[in-house]
């Protein structure tokens, strides 16, 4: 069991990243922690695993846990043995079947007589049967690095792991294998994702956010159901506090009205009665006095309607008004775009694909193009862009525009400021003004417009790239997205989700995340991928 009571984490500089947070985590629980980028997911996994020093609370776990980071840089200079902690072991091993039975073999090796086995056979079964373990880590690719960390969790046997984002880098056929690793795995589980098919697995949410966490006890259906009647609750709320504060406001103008015309009245008929003038003047003095007292009465009142009415607009979500705006007239929709015949490309003299690609591409069709990690994906997409010519084949490329949105987002200059970036694409001479409002509905706030571009996470770049091509207010024929939703939080991937679902023309999507393509309604190229071999 896994108690973590009232912890709180403070940056070395003195900010306040999360405070008092509680969770408990049984022996066979399987729980999503999500939560928005920068929220402290990745923070509160460290803590659990004893990487990171809380700044206060309580922290006690029963079971031996296995920590999975999201990124695996600071590994490039180990083995594959040492960055998954069995380096040590298997010298033992090796040195005790070569006949050096010494006291620090034996303890080192531990009564594991088992481990250069598990090791085969964990790598064997994430499809890394011709992995050297004593291979340094820099040599693999983002996946076979996941891949090894994965096959970690067999060999070290714990009894419960951390998993800080696991399918990232993963294609299809790993990701297969992560899930049915998930649904078989019986000890307890924490996962940081934003993969949704993924948190469809897990039994609860756990959403970390400014208040603490908060449990949902079902998997991420389940959740995304419950935010949608809290949301409805919310906006009915917020509804009735509108109607309460106009209807508190008239009251006060017509209390006001009212206490006024009977002043007046009073005035006057003091001054028919022939009232001395210091009574008159008592008189109007007390008036006033009452005036102002139950105008501070229904001021405060209003006022407080006022901030329960802020609060409930801030924790209103604020992905609706984050859409593209495009003028979508000029696209034609069945328009042959893009048309190629025996397709293939050539790297030393080795074609790619092993065999040649023929397809055509017509304007407003959704495309998905699949295939494993290093298939060619990316040099076909260049190619479609007219970056590349094929070796073989032929394409026929009707005049198009078309926007690429790679995974680093290199459409945007790291040059320059948020501000300045959306500037760029200012087409139709957009007042500063106008530029500033499309900024604030993308979240982009005044104090961030002289921000560098070079210090947006990946979700604010992506929501800068959509506010940027609202401003340029063309539709492109074709959009063309690299893995798109890879290291973006839930919340941003549903800005993009909600964007693209409103653009009518041509898309193509290099992807892993299934619940994404079918939210986007993305069907098969129609073509598989296949590398030479």
């Amino acid at each position: 069991m896994l108690i973590v009571q009232d912890i709180t984490y403070v940056h070395p500089n003195k900010d306040l990243l999360f405070d008092r947070i509680n969770l408990t985590v049984n022996k066979r629980d399987k729980i999503a922690l999500i939560g928005n980028n920068g929220i402290g997911k990745s923070t509160l996994l460290k803590i659990i695993a004893g990487i990171l020093p809380p700044s206060s609370g309580v922290l006690h776990c029963e079971s031996k846990s296995y920590y999975m980071p999201q990124i695996f840089g600071q590994f490039n200079e180990l083995t594959v043995a040492q960055a998954i902690g069995v380096d040590k072991k298997l010298k033992a091993l090796s040195e005790i079947v070569s006949g050096n039975v010494t006291e620090t073999n034996i303890a080192l090796l531990n009564d594991d007589w088992t481990i250069e086995k598990r090791c085969m056979e964990a790598l064997s079964c994430w499809k890394l049967e011709e992995l050297d373990l004593n291979q340094k880590m820099e040599t693999l690719s983002g996946g076979q690095k996941t891949k090894v960390f994965l096959a970690g969790i067999s060999i070290s046997q714990p009894e419960m792991v951390l998993l800080d984002e696991p399918s990232n880098h993963l294609d299809m056929d790993g990701r297969t294998l992560l899930y049915d690793f998930i649904q078989s795995y019986k000890y307890a589980m924490i996962v940081v994702s934003h993969d949704r098919k993924l948190l469809n697995l897990l039994d609860s949410v756990c959403e970390l956010n400014n208040k603490g966490i908060t449990v949902y006890g079902g998997n991420y259906d389940f959740y995304a159901e419950q935010k949608q009647i809290e949301k409805i609750a919310l906006e009915n709320d917020l509804r009735s506090k509108e109607k309460a504060l106009r209807k508190a406001k008239e009251t006060e103008r017509d209390t006001l009205e009212r206490q006024q015309r009977r002043n007046a009245r009073g005035n006057r008929q003091q001054r028919k009665e022939g009232t001395p003038k210091i009574m008159i003047n008592k008189l109007k003095n007390d008036a006033e006095r009452s005036s102002a007292r139950l105008k501070n009465v229904h001021a405060e009142k209003t006022e407080a309607i006022a901030r329960e009415l802020t609060a409930l607009r801030r924790d209103l979500p604020d992905v609706d008004g984050m859409k593209f705006g495009f003028d979508n007239s000029s696209l034609h929709l069945g328009k042959t775009l893009i048309k190629a015949e025996n397709l293939n490309f050539g790297y030393s003299d080795k074609m790619l694909w092993r065999q040649a690609l023929t397809f055509d591409i017509k304007s407003g069709e959704r495309l998905t193009l699949r295939g494993a990690n290093g298939s060619g994906k990316t040099t076909l997409i260049k190619i479609i862009l007219g970056i590349l010519q094929p070796t073989e084949g032929t394409v026929f490329r009707a005049e198009n525009t078309a926007i690429y949105i790679d995974q680093d987002y290199s459409l945007i200059d790291n040059r320059l400021t948020v501000y300045e970036q959306a500037q760029m694409f200012n087409a139709s001479s957009l007042q500063e003004h106008e530029i500033k409002i499309r900024l604030n509905r993308f979240l982009f706030a005044k104090d961030e417009w002289d921000k560098s571009c070079n210090s947006l996470s990946g979700g604010e770049k992506m929501r800068l790239m959509l506010c940027c091509l609202t401003i340029s207010n063309h539709a492109p024929d074709i959009i063309i997205l690299d893995e798109p939703t890879n290291n973006l939080d839930i919340r941003n991937i549903e800005v993009l989700t909600d964007a693209i679902n409103e653009y009518r023309g041509t898309l193509i999507v290099v992807s892993h995340d299934i619940y994404f393509l079918e939210q986007i309604n993305a069907e098969s190229f129609g073509i598989e991928l296949l590398p030479s071999i």
